[in-house]
């Protein structure tokens, strides 16, 4: 069968693209390899459950505060006012996804991408059947790519695409302790420590029945298991049952460059678009996924390759600002736990707090408090200078 789009990775950015296509009326086929589950602490804001009609029963938490934890072991609990911040397992969510984009008509493929080919009659896409181990050549006009932060389809077709940076993510999936001292189910816990990750940030994200704990690194050879037993023992976590482990790259920014100009667009981590600082991904994979399938639609209309490059420029219209900002502050605060131990100062502000939160509820930086904006630049101007001292709020 010859399709209109073929799709390269069903995680939620390929899965969103396939959807909005599906709905679309357009021939879509989503290829994926089943089994691999990313490692992801999996928040979602308000928006995102919005945005993307996702239900709540995908929802495995909703969590109402953020524990921030400095070095030295000072903790700021962030409130989060007006809302909450909802967890999905991505076992069950990415899967949910693919599932509701084959409901509205797109074919599921289970298999991995091995090449682009072209010839007379057009493009064709060449991937491993997992079943029978053959190999298949498949037809379609575009395609997306949307298969990871080490895009296989990313490195083959678009400029650039073999040279994304990235952290390495890994988590464990444990089975969640009762509330107690430590562990608390509506709690997300960040802790900024060179012991468990000297240039991002460790963190105990509850998920219902189970919580993930984990950290990154873009430290080449950092003991990544040691660092999250580390991370469990300083939790009170040691002894809960470990479900799963895993661990996978993450983009470090978006790509300069998403499209190759004549049949391929990328989309999610494949185009880097993981948020600075955060790390958060799923929320701003699946508008990748959207604005990809956007393009592809504008191109099949025109009949011009140049509208694949509407993909890039509707995401970054709307976050290039916020992914800047979240940028100058990971390369302030995250290279030393002197900074680190800084940063946790700044949030005990009650309008870092509360402007911290809008944001990430909204997905902009909110501008109707200026002289909180100012009283905060005063702050983060102090701390980075060094006038104060690293625990002064």
């Amino acid at each position: 069968m010859q399709y209109d789009v073929f799709i390269v990775g069903g995680g939620p950015s390929g899965a969103t693209a396939a959807d909005d296509l599906a709905c679309a009326g357009k021939r879509v086929a989503l290829l994926d390899r089943a089994g691999r589950i990313k490692p992801c602490g999996g928040a979602i804001p308000p928006r995102a459950i919005a945005d993307f009609d996702i239900p709540m029963s995908q929802v495995v938490a909703q969590i109402t505060t953020a524990r921030m934890i400095s070095p030295t072991g000072r903790a700021v609990d962030i409130p989060i006012e007006n809302g909450y911040v909802g967890m999905v397992d991505r076992e069950h969510f990415d899967e949910f996804l693919r599932d509701r984009a084959e409901g509205n008509g797109a074919t599921r493929l289970t298999g991995t991408f091995l090449r682009i080919e072209r010839d007379v009659q057009g493009t064709h896409v060449i991937w491993r059947d997992k079943t029978s181990g053959e190999e298949r050549r498949t037809q379609t006009q575009l395609v997306i790519g949307a298969d990871g932060a080490r895009s296989n389809v990313a490195r083959a077709e678009v400029p650039g695409g073999d040279k994304t940076p990235y952290v390495i993510a890994y988590h464990e999936i444990i089975k969640a302790p009762p509330a107690n001292d430590v562990y608390d189910p509506l709690r997300c816990d960040v802790i900024y420590d060179g012991r468990i990750s000297p240039d991002f940030y460790g963190w105990v994200f509850p998920h219902g029945e189970h919580a993930s704990v984990g950290m990154g690194t873009e430290i080449n050879g950092a003991d990544l298991k040691k660092a999250t037993a580390d991370l469990r023992a300083m939790s009170g976590l040691t002894g809960c049952e470990t479900i799963r482990r895993e661990g996978a790259p993450i983009p470090l920014r978006p790509m300069d460059r998403w499209d190759n100009g004549r049949d391929v667009v990328l989309a999610g981590d494949a185009a880097g678009v993981v948020a600075p600082s955060s790390g958060e991904g799923i929320y701003y994979a699946m508008v990748g996924g959207r604005v990809a399938a956007t393009a592809v639609q504008a191109a099949l209309a025109s009949g011009k390759m140049k509208d694949l490059k509407l993909a890039r420029k509707l995401f970054m219209r709307e976050h290039k600002t916020v992914f800047r900002v979240l940028r100058q502050m990971q390369d302030a605060y995250y290279k030393s736990d002197e900074r680190r131990e800084r940063f946790v100062s700044l949030c005990h502000d009650i309008d870092v707090q509360r402007l911290t939160f809008e944001a990430y509820m909204n997905k902009k930086l909110v501008a109707a408090r200026p002289m909180a904006h100012i009283k905060i630049g005063i702050k983060n101007m102090l701390h980075l200078t060094g006038l104060v001292r690293p625990g002064h709020t």
